[in-house]
C-alpha cells in the first residue's frame, strides 16, 4: 500500500523511511495561508493526486498563522489515520505560560469533528501545545496502538479528549502527558478504554462536568486492564460545584493497576484546578451506577478519596 505522507513544517511533522516521493504543495492549487479563505478544494486536488500517485507521496502544507487545531477533520466517513509521528513541538509555549506572560492558547494536534468510522492505528504524537488528539460530536470511533508523549508538567496537554461522542474505543495504546491521559467530557456514551498505560499525567478522568445547567451526561463506559504509573490519580469522575442536570451513570473501572498513584481512585464533586474562582455551591450532577472491581496497587498518599 502506497503511504501518503502530510508535511506541516515548524508544526507537524508526520516521517516515512521512502525514497523518490513525489510533493503536492496545497499552495500549488489555490490553498491560502491567511487563516480565513476556504482551501478545502485545493487540499482535495492535492490529496486526489497523492493518492493517485504511483510512487510515495507528500502532501505539503506551510505554516499559517495560530490555528486552535492542526490537522482538523469535519464531517468525514470511514478515514483511516494510520502510523508516523505528530511533533508539535509545544515547550516553547509551555514556558510562556509558566513564566506568567500572556499567551496564545496553543493548538490541539488532531481534531475530528462530527464524523463516523474513524480508524486511528498507530500513530505517534509528541509535545502538543494542547490536545492530542480531540473527538467531538463522532459516531464509532477505533483507536489503537496511538502512542503520546509530554512531559509531565506541560500544561493542558490531555492525550485523547473526547466531547459529545459515541461508540469510541481506545485500545493497546500508552500516554503520557502533564494532564489527563484520556478526559471523557459531556455527552459521550458506550466507551471502551482497554490495555491502556497511563503516566506521567492526571489519570483517566470522566469530566469535567456540570459547568452548564442544561448538559448532557456520560453513560456507559468502560475501563478495563488499565496501569497507571506516577500519576496524580488513576480512574477519576470530576465535576463542578455547581446547579447542572448532567449525570453519570453505568460506568466500570475493572482491572486497574495503581504504581505509586497519589489519588488512585476518586471522586471530585468540588473541582476547581489550582483553586482560582472556585463557584463553591453544590454540584448537580447525579452519578449512579459507577462499579470499581479488581482495582489494586501503590498509593503514593496515605489517603485516597472516593
Amino acid at each position: 500500500m502506497k503511504r501518503i505522507t502530510l508535511v506541516v513544517p515548524l508544526l507537524v511533522f508526520l516521517f516515512f523511511q521512502y525514497s523518490s516521493k513525489v510533493t503536492y504543495n496545497v499552495l500549488s492549487y489555490g490553498a491560502k495561508v491567511n487563516g480565513r479563505s476556504d482551501s478545502k478544494n485545493a487540499f482535495l486536488k492535492a490529496w486526489n493526486l497523492a493518492c493517485a500517485s504511483t510512487n510515495p507521496a507528500i502532501i505539503y502544507v506551510p505554516q499559517a498563522g495560530n490555528a486552535q487545531v492542526w490537522i482538523k477533520f469535519y464531517r468525514v466517513n470511514h478515514v483511516t489515520i494510520s502510523g508516523g509521528t505528530l511533533d508539535d513541538q509545544g515547550a516553547p509555549l509551555w514556558a510562556c505560560k509558566s513564566s506568567g506572560k500572556t499567551c496564545p492558547q496553543g493548538a490541539t494536534t488532531l481534531g475530528i469533528y462530527h464524523s463516523q468510522n474513524i480508524v486511528i492505528s498507530k500513530l505517534r504524537s509528541l509535545n502538543s501545545q494542547m490536545f492530542h488528539i480531540l473527538l467531538y460530536a463522532c459516531n464509532n470511533a477505533r483507536l489503537e496502538g496511538v502512542s503520546i508523549v509530554a512531559p509531565g508538567l506541560s500544561p493542558n496537554t490531555d492525550g485523547i479528549h473526547l466531547i459529545s461522542s459515541t461508540g469510541v474505543t481506545v485500545l493497546n495504546s500508552k500516554i503520557s502527558t502533564g494532564d489527563d491521559c484520556i478526559s471523557i467530557g459531556p455527552g459521550n456514551s458506550n466507551m471502551w478504554i482497554e490495555k491502556v498505560v497511563c503516566g506521567p499525567g492526571h489519570g483517566i478522568s470522566i469530566g469535567s462536568l456540570g459547568w452548564e445547567l442544561q448538559e448532557p451526561g456520560v453513560q456507559n463506559v468502560t475501563v478495563k486492564s488499565t496501569t497507571f504509573i506516577g500519576t496524580q490519580n488513576g480512574v477519576r469522575i470530576k465535576t463542578w460545584a455547581r446547579r447542572s442536570n448532567g449525570f453519570v451513570k453505568d460506568v466500570v473501572f475493572q482491572h486497574s493497576t495503581m504504581v505509586n498513584v497519589q489519588n488512585p481512585i476518586i471522586i471530585d464533586a468540588n473541582y476547581c484546578p489550582n483553586n482560582e474562582n472556585c463557584p463553591n455551591h453544590v454540584s448537580g450532577v447525579k452519578i449512579s451506577n459507577v462499579v470499581y472491581e479488581d482495582v489494586h496497587g501503590t498509593s503514593a498518599t496515605r489517603v485516597s478519596e472516593v
